[in-house]
């Protein structure tokens, strides 16, 4: 059975391997935009579940093509800060604007995930959730910011920032799972796994 990975993240992938699982990767190429606008009003969990599943959908086809027994998982994260939901920032202005938001504050992490079990190239089992994770923000320097995003790292990560990278500077601690933080979830993963009748050391390399 194979883990398949429904990311381009190599923040996740990273996680994954640091586990113990080389999964395959297939990228959906979901517009997450469109698949936001069309929740009518939707929780920040049922969001990023919402686009987690999403993810994961898009991709089974592709999968059951090349793994006839496998399991899917799709991840999406989020910064939740005085209510707004923070998502990939795209542009050194939005980056900018961001950390103003976040400087000496606490914000929700959220991650979704999505599981689909796949048995001869049919979906057999499905498995949802969500984890959050309180982040407690430093107080950068206007300079520091600056030389943060010339880096370009938190450009395209959730709430333009990362534990695992450079971003984790400027994080003071955090109160909950640290993987969900990175972008996935490895004890919620492994009761999702569970859910579709899949032990997660069975699939370890």
């Amino acid at each position: 059975m194979r883990f398949v990975l429904a990311s381009q993240s190599p923040a996740r992938l990273g996680v994954l391997r640091a586990a113990g699982i080389e999964p395959s990767v297939v990228v959906s190429g979901v517009d997450e935009d469109a698949v936001a606008a069309a929740l009518p009003e939707p929780t920040p969990t049922e969001l990023v579940t919402a686009l987690a599943v999403a993810k994961v959908e898009a991709v089974l086809d592709t999968v059951a093509g090349i793994h006839a027994d496998a399991v899917v998982v799709g991840c999406d994260s989020m910064l939740s800060l005085d209510g707004e939901m923070l998502g990939k920032p795209g542009t050194p202005e939005v980056a900018r604007k961001r950390w103003a938001q976040l400087a000496g504050r606490t914000g929700d992490l959220l991650t979704g995930h999505a599981v689909v079990r796949l048995h001869s190239g049919e979906p057999v089992g499905r498995a949802t959730g969500s984890h959050t994770t309180h982040v407690r923000f430093a107080d950068p320097s206007p300079e520091e910011i600056d030389a943060y995003i010339a880096t370009g790292e938190p450009l395209n990560v959730a709430g333009a920032f990362t534990l695992d990278g450079r971003g984790g500077w400027f994080v003071e601690g955090i109160d909950g799972d640290p993987s969900s933080v990175i972008g996935i979830s490895l004890p919620l993963t492994r009761r999702l796994l569970a859910e579709v009748g899949v032990s997660v050391t069975d699939l370890w390399s």
